[in-house]
């Protein structure tokens, strides 16, 4: 049994050792994300195929085993760069966790302090990310509006986070992101990811985010 998991492991390794990629952004030598994912279903298809038929197992099982692990990992692989090189400048931020991908709009470059009707100049940038959610279209997509902690939560921070989600989801529907991936909701100020004390700290709160969660089922 001990045999056989070395050379469950030594194929899996060697498997993944051929794996590695170049980062667009870095030049730097990296282990594609979608390996990444995938490498568990390698090492555990190769441990499977080991115990069953030794050597020929492990080959068998890491390549089953990966190609389960991978699929999604390189759909979205395609789906970040196609975003980073669609919102290069614009102010977006593209965070990737896993498989979920998620698009943090600052509130400067979204909307008017108070109001809920999205700024002339953000309508191009959202049709960057619709041109994108079209052509990736396995994703639900969940849009969420942030306030800070300025003003009354129940009189106007949630009625404005919520103004704000609705309208983002209204305008990718009309450029023809269909309406039944899309969910929008307002969360006031109970989500900082700064400091409301500060200026600079309210103004990262005051966002909209777009979560691309992975395909249900």
């Amino acid at each position: 049994m001990i045999k056989k998991r070395i050379i469950a492991l030594s194929v899996a390794g060697a498997i993944l050792a051929g794996c590695q990629t170049t980062d667009p952004y870095t030049g730097e030598q990296q282990t594609a994300k979608s390996t990444k994912y995938s490498g568990i279903g390698v090492l555990a298809g190769a441990l499977i195929g080991a115990a069953a038929n030794g050597k020929e197992g492990a080959l068998a099982g890491a390549a089953l085993g990966g190609l389960a692990g991978a699929g999604y990992g390189a759909y979205t692989d395609r789906q970040e760069t196609a975003l980073r090189n669609e919102l290069q400048g614009t102010g977006v931020q593209v965070v990737r966790n896993g498989d979920n991908l998620k698009l943090v709009m600052p509130g400067n470059i979204t909307f008017d302090s108070s109001k809920a009707t999205i700024q002339a100049s953000f309508y191009p940038v959202l049709g960057s990310v619709a041109r994108v959610m079209k052509n990736y279209n396995e994703n639900p997509v969940v849009i969420t509006g942030h306030t800070d902690s300025t003003g009354s939560e129940a009189r106007i921070n949630m009625p404005l986070s919520k103004a704000r989600a609705e309208n983002v989801a209204i305008y990718l529907e009309q450029l023809g992101v269909s309406g039944t991936r899309i969910s929008a909701y307002g969360v006031g100020s109970s989500q900082p990811i700064a400091t409301n004390k500060t200026p600079q700290g309210r103004s990262q709160n005051r966002r909209v985010e777009i979560d691309l969660k992975p395909p249900v089922g």
